[in-house]
């Protein structure tokens, strides 16, 4: 195919220079702000000087053999894209999965725009690989590793993916109240939240939860078993309850477990305000969970396709 009839999409992000823009309205008052707390504001202007040259760098690679379009992170719920199209997410891991989500089988290459600074688990490439990389992609022959997604769906037909995980809980720090039900059984709980998480999520959010209670089992002599890893590919997902409080009314029954393909966790929200369901540590793209709101969460039929 030709450069016309190929097209590439580039999702950035905001630096934390360009975000301080927005907050103070200029460049003197944001470092005003930064200096006063004690932070050195150079590595400020340092990060964001290496991101715009990375993304010149990676436009001009993609624009030798394709029509470009640059997307903000913001953006990413309106994407339109074609079957065939390209989508570049330049920033750190976090951007990948945030981009996934939003795709139906596109694929996906996460390049890395300081590798200095970030290491990069979901970006195996830099600006400068691109030359090579694109045609190889563009061309069909670069492989690709596909990604199990999650999928939420509320009764009242609002729909929702995470390519990392889902967070369904609270926005603060408040207990969250709500009536889970996995694999035929039923509960009642009071708790932090709950983590779902896919095989490609599994060192993110939920590693940490696990982390935590390999340190608490420690501390009282008790050796666990090592957790049995998961694929990312793999057609099931693992959530984790955080904290569940015992009490009269609130069981810790369901606490962890597996949803595999076909199965379903059901959760009913008993909160009047403030929950919340939300994926991939996005909470601007979220689903409000308030009383009497029922979420059904599966394995999605959709997959991510991240170029390696």
């Amino acid at each position: 195919m030709g450069r016309e009839q190929n097209k590439i999409l580039i999702v950035t992000q905001p630096t934390r220079l360009e975000e301080l823009r927005q907050k103070f309205n200029t460049i003197a008052q944001a470092k005003f702000y930064v200096e006063c707390l004690g932070a050195d504001f150079e590595d400020y202007l340092y990060e964001d000087d290496r991101y715009r040259r990375s993304l010149e760098e990676v436009h001009a690679a993609a624009e030798a053999v394709a029509r470009v379009q640059v997307v903000p992170r913001g953006f990413l719920p309106n994407l339109l894209l074609g079957d065939r199209d390209v989508v570049i997410a330049l920033g750190r891991d976090g951007l990948v999965a945030n981009t996934m989500k939003y795709l139906r089988g596109q694929q996906l290459l996460g390049v890395n725009p300081d590798p200095e600074r970030w290491d990069g688990r979901l970006l195996p490439f830099r600006p400068g690989d691109l030359r090579r990389v694109l045609p190889q992609v563009l061309g069909g022959r670069r492989e690709s590793r596909t990604v199990t997604m999650a999928r939420a769906e509320t009764r009242d037909g609002q729909v929702l993916y995470a390519a990392n995980d889902f967070f369904l809980g609270i926005r603060d720090h408040r207990s969250a109240r709500y009536e889970i039900t996995h694999r035929g059984k039923r509960e009642y709980q009071c708790s932090s939240g709950i983590i779902v998480s896919t095989g490609l999520g599994m060192t993110g959010w939920h590693a940490s939860v696990m982390a935590q209670v390999r340190g608490m089992a420690r501390s009282l002599g008790v050796a666990l078993p090592r957790e049995p890893g998961m694929d990312w590919a793999d057609r099931r997902l693992r959530f984790c309850v955080r904290e569940p409080y015992p009490s009269r009314t609130t069981g810790i029954d369901i606490v962890c477990g597996e949803i595999g393909e076909g199965e379903e966790l059901i959760l009913r929200s008993d909160m009047a305000r403030d929950g919340v369901l939300f994926s991939d540590g996005v909470l601007d793209d979220a689903i409000a969970f308030s009383s009497g709101l029922e979420v059904r969460i599966t394995v999605a039929g959709r997959q991510g396709r991240l170029v390696i």
